[in-house]
């Protein structure tokens, strides 16, 4: 084990990969060429253009499926990918062992995937982990170690050559017998496939998996037939009702209310509402709210925003049909009123993590933004943040797009000060999943905390009669009425996981929980 630069402890080597341990915020710089895919001959493909195998067992062996192999997907279906646990039952039958799969998500419908641990398919996930495959890595059920990046992390991986991606499975609700395929239409619309890009430009394999096949060409594309081997017709691929999760669902709490309506206030006086700002709102409840509130100010106010990150909402779609911003940059629809206004509306503009996220680029729509509201489930009194582990230490959510939008020109996070007679403000956050420097301001219902580096927005609110205190006061406050600050979490020594920073390097480490005796 070794020290990075936050003082957090962190193995020197995962899964057979030497590791970088995190040097600080933009201190760590790339060096070398990107990696690529293997060079393919158009004789080893069909001249008519048809790609289409009679069943995704067909095709996997097509693909040459073995021992060791490294399997991704996207997730933009979220808890209603259908694709995914038929791969590796199929795998399974098929006496493959020792797979790594490397998902852009992983979610509770994939909970079977556990099963396949067991039996010795998988030996290791690499993605963000909700629910029960979170908690079964959090006890230790893996046989590797898990590896947790963010959206944009997931790119610079595979474009850095971290990970080698021997088979890409891309779920589409529409493609053509060429491999042309795209997400905003069709019985199982589910919006774009942004996640799955990077998949297919670098995979050696690429499985495109539909339920709708249309005549050539598929139109729009958002994904490229060049870059496909084989086609799949399944009865579904997904339930895009299902896209909709408990994160996506607006709050109905008056205390996270009001903390959504103290964030909006903030944003106005802070000055950072003014004609032609942008803004992303993560996809919590919380944040959901505030994206509400800020709407009745900039009508109020007659202010247009030039462009709003998305993920999309319903809330985001009114917005933009409202004529209240030109633009949606969405990198992944969360309701179906989301997939419908990228369907029909041109200001609705489908992205992927290489424009909005990658910090191994010449830049990314990240750090344009004029503020982002994101949620967190501990921070403490130096503002690092955590969103992957609880306060009992379990891994029960994944980082997303979160670590990436921290890159914004102000960063809010309205939390409650406690849940289930819990405090959020810690002395020491479990698992730093976001340096304090680029957290700038914590909204709680019992006051607002400004990083203190941000003088800026100290000096632009003194004025404001908002309740702007420090961070300490709250904690303080909270921690008297609870009854003392919070028990720590029974951890060992064991890393079952670790937490990767935008640039690749380690930020810290998850360590197996303690089974009660």
């Amino acid at each position: 084990m070794i020290k990075n630069s936050i003082g957090r402890m962190i193995p020197g080597e995962v899964n057979g990969v030497k590791q970088i341990p995190f040097k600080g915020v933009a201190k760590y710089k790339p060096e070398g060429l990107k990696a690529a895919p293997p060079i393919r001959s158009c004789s080893d493909y069909p001249t008519d253009g048809n790609k289409v195998v009679s069943s995704l067992q067909e095709a996997l062996k097509k693909c040459g499926l073995k021992d060791g192999m490294t399997i991704s997907n996207h997730h933009h279906f979220r808890n209603g990918d259908l694709v995914m646990n038929q791969v590796f039952e199929i795998a399974s039958e098929m006496g493959v062992k020792g797979l790594r799969w490397f998902p852009s998500a992983a979610f509770p419908c994939h909970k079977p995937v556990i099963d396949h641990i067991n039996n010795g398919t998988i030996d290791w996930i690499e993605g963000s982990l909700n629910g029960p495959l979170g908690d079964f890595a959090s006890g230790g059920g893996m046989r590797g170690t898990g590896v947790l990046r963010s959206h944009g992390g997931r790119w610079q991986a595979v474009q850095d050559g971290e990970v080698h991606i021997d088979i890409a499975v891309i779920a589409a609700p529409t493609a053509d017998e060429f491999g042309n395929a795209t997400g905003d239409r069709g019985p199982s619309a589910c919006g774009l496939l942004g996640f799955g890009l990077v998949d297919t430009l670098y995979a050696d394999k690429v499985i495109v998996v539909t339920d709708n096949l249309v005549p050539f060409p598929c139109l729009p594309w958002q994904i490229q037939g060049q870059n496909v081997d084989v086609v799949v017709v399944l009865d579904k691929v997904g339930e895009p009702e299902k896209i909709v999760s408990g994160t996506t669902k607006l709050t109905r709490s008056p205390d996270r209310l009001y903390i959504a309506e103290l964030t909006a206030k903030f944003v106005k006086a802070a000055d950072i509402l003014h004609d032609g700002f942008s803004f992303q709102a993560g996809a919590g409840g919380t944040a959901l709210a505030f994206a509400i509130y800020l709407k009745e100010m900039m009508k109020n106010a007659g202010i247009k925003a030039r462009f709003i990150r998305g993920g999309s909402t319903k809330y985001l779609v009114e917005m933009l049909e409202e004529g209240l911003t030109d633009f949606i940059l969405d990198g992944q629809t969360f309701d179906l009123e989301g997939v419908r206004s990228m369907r029909e509306n041109f200001g609705h503009v489908n992205t992927s993590p290489f424009t909005s996220y990658n910090w191994h680029g010449k830049g990314n729509f990240a750090t344009m933004l004029d503020v982002v509201v994101l949620g967190a489930t501990e921070v403490d009194v130096n503002f690092n943040a955590n969103v992957v582990t609880h306060s009992d230490g379990r891994m029960l959510h994944g980082i997303g797009g979160w670590q990436n939008c921290l890159f914004s020109k102000c960063t809010i996070l309205p939390i409650p000060a406690f849940r289930d007679r819990i405090p959020i403000i810690v002395d020491k956050v479990t698992t730093v999943v976001g340096p304090g420097e680029l957290i700038d301001v914590i909204v709680t219902e019992r006051g607002i905390a400004i990083n203190p580096l941000r003088k800026d927005l100290i000096s632009a609110t003194k004025n404001s009669k908002l309740p702007i205190r420090k961070i300490e006061e709250i904690k303080a406050e909270v921690d008297d009425l609870i009854g003392g600050p919070p028990t720590k979490p029974e951890l060992t020594d064991e890393v079952v996981s670790i937490v990767k920073w935008v640039d690749g390097t380690v930020l810290d480490s998850i360590y197996k929980i303690k089974e009660e005796e």
